[in-house]
Formats: structure tokens, sequence, C-alpha cells
């Protein structure tokens, strides 16, 4: 006789739901992007850490520009830089429009144009710069003192003038003249730049100590990263010089020059300072054939570009003459140059954020004010800790 079929056995502990088995494993395709995606955030941490140490390191300039720089920094330099040349391309001012009947005010200009020179003290003062436009408007060209202690022969003179009559008689280039028989011009490395190893860095603004002889200072040039000059201190070499490059320099005799470098890589004994930017833009007095070659002039916004643009130069007695306008390519900057009397001047840094000459009235750094009122860091910018390097300059 068979025996009856066995039962199944009864499961003795809590059934699964109808429909929630063991939940099946995600397509390959999901697993791969997931793998990836965890990728992706890991290799982005370092970023963030580093993109967080700048937003938390001291600094004077602003969340943006510190962001930009950050990009740069951190391999997007060539999509900075074309987004900088398409804004900048879209925004180029219109020809023509109304001319001006008035020049802005030179905030630092004192007053008066100056006492008379004292009997017996020779001294040079720089012709006016002749104007462009016809008729010339109140003040036009004319050097102004801005020092008030200055005396009978100013350390500092300023002016403006509206340096293309044909395309733009509304923009106003603002210069000014240092006399190098009367000032004594110092570089002071800023909190980041230049970006080399320096034993110290100093006090990345006006010494307090020298304050009461501060009659004027100004930006320096690139990063040297985007230059590629170099950059040498109280006869040390920290980034290699490059021949045939515009350099500020001050020797240990105390003059200070600008000229196309050729004493090779290291700068010597005698050298206080040399700060290289590109190839000098004026050179005996006339521009720089080589203005309309663009990748001779930096990996930022090259030389067509219109944007704020700065210079320094010296004229045929060695005094040195800075210039800065808003809408300038470097061939316009050289003719801004020559026309205030460089004989030999080389571009300085770019861009209305960087871009700065400021006079001081007073001593002690009092009463400071910008050489343009449309230049956009305060008059105080040289007075705190800096980003970038920057001169100043003093009275003898």
């Amino acid at each position: 006789m068979l025996a009856p079929p066995r039962e199944p056995p009864q499961r003795t502990g809590p059934r699964r739901p109808p429909g929630r088995g063991r939940p099946p494993r995600p397509p390959r395709s999901r697993r791969i992007r997931r793998i990836a995606l965890l990728t992706a955030i890991l290799c982005l941490v370092p970023a963030l850490v580093s993109y967080a140490d700048v937003l938390t390191s001291a600094s004077n300039s602003s969340l943006g520009i510190r962001t930009v720089e950050w990009m740069k920094d951190n391999g997007l330099r060539g999509l900075v830089n074309y987004v900088e040349n398409v804004y900048y391309s879209l925004n180029a001012p219109a020809k023509g429009g109304k001319a001006l009947h008035a020049l802005p005010k030179l905030a630092g200009a004192l007053d008066a144009a100056g006492n008379p020179r004292r009997r017996g003290i020779p001294s040079y003062r720089p012709p006016r710069i002749r104007p462009l436009i016809s008729p010339a408007l109140p003040g036009e060209g004319v050097w102004r003192p801005t020092f008030a202690p200055g005396g009978a022969i100013p350390p500092v003179l300023i002016t403006s003038f509206r340096p293309d009559p044909v395309n733009y008689p509304q923009l106003v280039a603002g210069v000014a003249w240092i006399d190098h028989t009367r000032t004594s011009v110092w570089l002071y490395p800023g909190r980041l730049e230049p970006g080399v190893a320096l034993p110290s860095r100093g006090p990345m603004q006006v010494p307090q100590r020298k304050r009461s002889q501060l009659v004027a200072t100004f930006n320096s040039g690139f990063k040297l990263t985007d230059s590629g000059g170099g950059f040498g201190l109280d006869g040390h070499t920290y980034a290699p010089m490059k021949s045939a490059v515009g350099t500020i320099v001050r020797y240990s005799d105390g003059h200070v020059d600008v000229v196309s470098w050729t004493g090779g890589q290291n700068v010597g004994p005698t050298v206080v300072y040399a700060r290289q930017n590109l190839p000098l833009i004026v050179n005996h007095g006339r521009p720089n054939p080589n203005l309309s070659d663009g990748p001779e002039w930096g990996a930022t916004l090259g030389n067509a570009i219109q944007v704020w643009r700065s210079a320094v130069g010296v004229d045929r007695y060695g005094n040195l003459i800075y210039a800065a306008a808003n809408f300038q390519t470097v061939r316009s900057l050289a003719a801004i140059m020559i026309r205030a009397g460089a004989v030999r001047a080389m571009e300085l840094d770019i861009n209305v954020y960087w871009t700065s000459f400021i006079t001081y009235r007073l001593p002690g750094a009092g009463d400071p004010a910008n050489l343009l009122p449309t230049m956009d860091r305060p008059p105080s910018r040289y007075l705190s800790p800096e980003d970038r390097d920057f001169f100043a300059v003093y009275v003898q």
C-alpha cells in the first residue's frame, strides 16, 4: 500500500509579504554611474578644500575676484580668458558720441598751480601735454601739484587729457609725473603677488614709519604666471629674469629706470628690485613695432581688447611717468605715454580692479585721492595689507 504524499513543512517564522522577495540587483550601467559619481565627488574634495581656503584666507580682494583668480590658478585659465575676451569685446564703447564739456575733477590736485621756483635751485618741470582736441578744455594737459608741503619743486604732478579725438572724444587719460630728484620709489610685495617664495613678504602695505613722507602709490604688473617675467629683490633673484622684457628697476645708487632687460637671468648685487612684465611698449620715444602681435602681450587680454590699462615709463631726464585710462589697447596706451613725454615705457597691470594711482595731499598719508574718479579701488587701498605688489613714492 502506497504511503500518502508528504505535506510540505510548515513555515514557523513570519511569512514574507507577496511581491517582496530579494530585491533585484541594479543594472550594470546604473552601478557604473554610481561609481563614477562617487569618484567625481572624491576628486572634487581637494578642489573644494582649496576653494574653501581661498574664501577663508585674509584678503582685501572681493569674493568675485578671488574666485576668478582661483579658477585661473586651478586649470581654468583658458576658460576665464575666453569669457573675459568675449565680455570686453561685447562691451566695447561705441565710437563717436558727444564730446566732453569739462574734464573730470582731479581730486588729488592742489587748487593752485604751485609756487614759483625758488632762486638758485635748478629744477625741471615737464611741458604741458599738448591737447589733441581743439578747443582744449580748461586745465587739459596742465600739470598740477599734489603734495601740499611740496614747496617750490613739487615731487609729483598730475594732469589729464583726451587721447582719442577721432573715435572716443569722451575718454580721459590720467597722467602722473614723478620728479626723480625729489622722490624715492620703493616696491613692496603683496600677500599673494609676486607668486614666489620670499624669505619675508614685509608689511604688504605702506609702512607706518614711512607715511610721513608718502606722496603717491601705484599698481605693479601682471601676475608672474601671466606675464612669465622675472622678479628680483635685494640682490636676490626669485623668478629668472627674461631678456628683452620691460623692467622697472631700482639700483643701489637709488635711481629708478624702465629698461628692456639685458642683464641675464640673475639681477646681481647692484639691483634693489627688478619687476618685469611684458616687452616695452615704447622705446626711444617710439611705439614698439610689434604692438599688433597678440601673443607677445601676455596670456590675459592680449593687445587689442579695450580695457583699463596702465603703464610706467621715463622721460628723457629720468623722471617717472605713469598713465592709466579705460578702453585702451596696447597701441593706444603707448600713444598716451609718448604724448606724455615717455622715451621708454612698459605696460603695468590691466582691468579696473587692479589699476590704481593714488596721491596724498598731506603727510601721514593724509587726504588720499585716486588719479581718476572712475578708478575702482578706494584710495585707502595700500594703507592696509594688499594682495598684489605695488610701488610707493616718498618725498626726499
